[in-house]
């Protein structure tokens, strides 16, 4: 991991590091194009001991391009004076600061731009469920006037170097791919002639600035994806106009958003075969994105000649000291990005600011140390009572948390045990070790019971206690082989088979089936509503269904109510209309949850101050739980 830390030069610029922050969008801008204080703590924080270059999150070079109403904007007279906010608070943490250009084309967001999609062609952009118009020769004109413009302002507003989007779907990338341009004109005779035009912009725009290309290894989609000798060919291109790296990620923002956002259940050899076919056929240096948040991973990378520099995107997000940690080889304070999308892509998709499951301090300036260090006790030792044992005691208070179960992480120590999602155990580890290194005590297999509360004599009670599942009232119900979810993937009770029902197919209902799907079950899964596996997030909850839909034993069935249970037939209804079905060996109860009971009376009449937090207040998921706990330690 050395080498990591070794000086790298890229054109006239030296690098103090060879780690490098993506381009994300953070929804934490304001909509007129004006620089937040949320926007200058995030950044502030990521450059910190960071990345040697910080890639801030995309512009679009004209309006009609943007994806995000918080977008930054470029295009505006003020645009240059705004952005330069975000360059000081990088510049006076000793890094270097990059703007990222891009046009979306088909994949911009009409809701956003207040127009149409356009892009070379008509394109139906499937993540976006819009259908692109054809741009016409005086709006790519325009476009490419604002490549130059955009470069201008960036020199203006005094960034270190651009970066130019030519991969992940967006439009530079239509233009390239002869799967997706259809125009008869030469913009279509000639696929590169778009790209030449915008990077000639650029490099007229700003012609002292280092230039970053950001491409797709491979944009992943058979039937739309870019080809590899259309890549290839704009690859041999931009090299031979200067450009000083490319920036290699995965995937098609329209067409494979799993591999455009590395969702943490992809395999690897995907990208490792991509880079290898980049590094035979170009002699820039490859800065490699996506999923590089382990140390295995990047030396992995690295002894291969596949990489001269690392993109750490997300982990910076769960962990901003990430990078000081591995300096100093302290891998066990890492908290490390589980790839789940959970905090981070969906809630953006939902109109909320970029954030993380394992870090609600990302963009938030630090605690301050109390001036009335409190005794406090926390019962509970899920997300929420965690988050608030650590966030209390970095806040100066006394904390003892006390735990029924012989361990810590409440549902999340079950979480990673569904299908896909392995990557977040790490996560869960650190967050853990974090918390328990730095509070007063820990105690297994206790519950806070007035006993406890005598012999703690707290201040302050954290009920943290999470939730417990919702038992539906179904005639019949007790007499089947029945177990709740918790108990599932606790591995309480054993499954028979070869039937078993789930009842209740959200998010954790669905991890369940296909689980046992994958274990040889027969199964079939009821909600009540539609759709099946509500409330998680998009990229997850598609992959999951495309695995569910390879396996024939597994059965979805949306609208449909479990009425009764006989000793030969279940009874359901489904979308009104009454069946009869073949009994099950085993019932699984995913039928949601519902808070956990509070403290007994005798306990809240010997505290001074109660506060019920996380699901023991109101059941959400693990984001808010942390949430939770870290707004409590801002009140106290």
């Amino acid at each position: 991991m050395e080498r990591l830390f070794n000086d790298f030069g890229l054109g006239q610029l030296n690098l103090i590091n060879r780690l490098v922050f993506p381009p994300i969008k953070l929804g934490r801008g304001s909509p007129d194009g004006t620089v937040t204080e949320d926007q200058l703590l995030f950044y502030q924080q990521i450059a910190r001991d960071g990345p040697a270059v910080v890639i801030i999150e995309p512009v679009s070079v004209t309006s009609n391009g943007r994806e995000h109403p918080r977008q930054p904007w470029i295009h505006l007279p003020e645009s240059a004076k705004e952005l330069k906010k975000i360059v000081d608070v990088i510049h006076a943490q000793n890094r270097l600061a990059c703007l990222h250009l891009n046009h979306a084309g088909a994949a911009a967001h009409p809701k956003v731009t207040g127009t149409e999609a356009k892009g070379p062609s008509v394109i139906n952009c499937l993540a976006r469920e819009t259908v692109s118009e054809p741009l016409t020769i005086e709006e790519i004109n325009e476009i490419i006037s604002g490549y130059r413009s955009a470069a201008e302002k960036a020199v203006q507003a005094g960034f270190d170097l651009l970066e130019f989007q030519a991969g992940h779907g967006y439009l530079v990338s239509q233009f390239l791919n002869g799967k997706l341009n259809q125009r008869g004109d030469a913009y279509g005779r000639d696929r590169l002639r778009f790209a030449a035009e915008a990077l000639a912009s650029v490099l007229e725009g700003a012609p002292n600035l280092p230039l970053i290309v950001r491409i797709s290894g491979s944009e992943m989609s058979q039937d739309f994806g870019i080809s590899p000798d259309d890549l290839l060919s704009f690859v041999n291109f931009a090299e031979g106009q200067g450009v000083h790296a490319l920036h290699v990620g995965m995937g098609h923002a329209c067409f494979s958003p799993p591999w455009y956002f590395h969702h943490g259940s992809l395999p690897f050899a995907p990208q490792t075969e991509a880079l290898t076919r980049l590094r035979a056929r170009t002699s820039l240096p490859l800065i490699v994105a996506g999923r590089m948040g382990r140390r295995e991973r990047i030396q992995d990378i690295m002894d291969q000649g596949l990489a001269d520099l690392v993109a750490l995107g997300r982990p910076l997000l769960a962990d901003p000291a990430l990078i000081k940690k591995w300096r100093q080889e302290d891998d066990q304070a890492v908290i490390s990005c589980g790839y789940c999308l959970q905090g981070c892509l969906h809630r953006l998709k939902s109109g909320q600011m970029l954030g993380c499951n394992l870090n609600p301090e990302i963009g938030r300036p630090p605690l301050e140390p109390t001036s009335t260090p409190l005794n406090v006790l926390v019962a509970g030792g899920g997300p929420a009572g965690l988050s608030a044992a650590r966030y209390l005691t970095r806040r100066g208070h006394h904390v003892t948390l006390a735990e029924k179960s012989g361990h810590l992480g409440g549902q999340f120590a079950l979480a990673w045990t569904a299908p896909g999602k392995r990557s977040m155990k790490e996560g869960l580890d650190g967050l853990i070790q974090a918390t328990t290194t730095s509070m007063a005590a820990v105690h297994l297999y206790r519950t806070v019971d007035a006993a406890l509360v005598d012999q703690m004599e707290p201040d302050l009670l954290v009920w943290a206690v999470g939730a417990r599942q919702n038992i539906p009232d179904i005639p019949g119900l007790d007499d089947q082989n029945v177990m709740t979810a918790v108990e599932y993937f606790s591995g309480e009770k054993t499954v028979s088979g070869p039937r078993v029902l789930v009842i209740g197919a959200g998010r954790t209902g669905l991890e369940i089936a296909e689980k046992l799907g994958r274990e040889g079950y027969e199964v079939v899964a009821t909600k009540r509503t539609d759709p099946v596996g509500g409330m998680t997030e998009a990229v997850t909850r598609n992959l999951s269904l495309k695995r569910i839909a390879q396996m024939p034993q597994v059965t979805l069935m949306p609208h449909t109510t479990v009425k009764a249970f006989h000793p030969e037939t279940v009874d359901i209804e489904q979308d009104g209309a009454e069946i009869s079905i073949e009994p099950f060996e085993t019932v699984i109860l995913a039928s949601g949850m519902k808070p956990a009971p509070g403290p007994e009376e005798t306990v809240i009449r010997k505290v001074a101050r109660l506060e019920v937090i996380g699901d023991a207040a109101s059941v959400q998921d693990i984001f808010s739980a942390i949430q939770a706990g870290y707004h409590l330690a801002q009140q106290y």
